[in-house]
């Protein structure tokens, strides 16, 4: 890891909170971690990485929300990731998912005066729910390619039928049980079956609450950005959201098809490349061509707060 990233602290506290983590079990680099200043602050966020990845990925962002927005941020290991032995993630858990992100919006509040909170694809999921329903969030939501559905297909109907399938039980029986553990050094080289259909219950659940009034709904505001280019998420309910939000705000940023921006790229500053990679090498996931340009429109997000 390179010297800019060792700015975050590993978070002690949250391994004993979750002792199923620890730094013995968890892979380098991709620990849960938080980035402070001094004493109390008015503003912190949780950030929430995605699927099969881990907090590494929030890290470019999480940068500069502590850096130049002036927030405390928070980074949680979700359960079953970023580990050196995953076991195909057994055991894996939505409630367990949303326990990681609720106690570190608790460990927040306890120390800022205002809790936002946001994440990538499935994090970013975490954080609309969570954000939507969580007393604790008393600020903004920030999403980043969040998977509110999946990718559709052309036809429009291949998304639903998939997270139906990834619901049921069996599913997770045909999983291919090859080696998580690969070439990436900051998230795994697939998704198993039975950590798909947990995220599948998470979009049912956030499906079940879009169809409530936005009365129900805690956040201030709201800030999406995802990538045109995108064939793991549906943008298309990302793009429906401020007709189904009416009453809250809504700023969206969108990286045009042109980019070529996949789905998790849209975070990323830096390329990332496999961990044999030789000089000359193509990455195995590129920067985001435009997050400059994202980072600028978060900053006037936040200044018209």
């Amino acid at each position: 890891m390179d010297a800019e990233k060792e700015k975050c602290r590993e978070w002690s506290e949250y391994y004993r909170e979750f002792p199923y983590l620890s730094a013995q079990r968890v892979r380098p680099g991709c620990h849960p971690g938080k980035l402070l200043h001094a004493g109390r602050t008015e503003k912190a966020i949780v950030l929430v990485h995605g699927l099969t990845d881990s907090p590494y990925y929030m890290m470019a962002i999480a940068e500069y929300f502590h850096e130049i927005l002036g927030y405390n941020v928070y980074l949680p290991l979700l359960q079953c990731h970023g580990l050196k032995q995953p076991e195909g993630m057994a055991g894996v858990s939505l409630a367990e998912w949303k326990k990681n992100v609720r106690f570190a919006l608790g460990t927040a509040a306890a120390n800022a005066e205002r809790v936002s909170i946001g994440g990538l694809s499935t994090g970013g999921a975490l954080a609309f729910y969570l954000g939507c329903t969580d007393p604790a969030v008393t600020g903004d939501i920030y999403l980043f390619s969040a998977a509110l559905g999946l990718y559709a297909g052309r036809l429009g109907v291949f998304g639903g039928f998939l997270e139906f399938l990834a619901r049921l039980p069996f599913v997770r029986f045909l999983d291919s049980n090859k080696p998580l553990v690969g070439k990436h050094r900051y998230r795994y080289d697939r998704v198993p079956f039975n950590s798909a259909g947990e995220l599948a219950r998470l979009i049912q659940e956030i499906d079940g609450l879009l169809k409530k009034t936005d009365d129900t709904i805690r956040a201030h505001r709201i800030f999406a950005a995802w990538s045109e280019h995108d064939r793991v998420i549906n943008i298309e309910k990302l793009k429906k959201l401020p007709s189904r939000l009416m009453k809250i705000p809504f700023v969206s940023f969108t990286i045009p098809k042109a980019d070529r921006v996949d789905h998790a790229c849209v975070v990323l500053r830096e390329s990332l490349y496999a961990m044999d990679s030789q000089s000359g090498q193509a990455p195995l996931e590129r920067a985001n061509p435009r997050f400059a340009e994202m980072l600028a429109a978060v900053n006037n997000f936040e200044s018209a707060a």
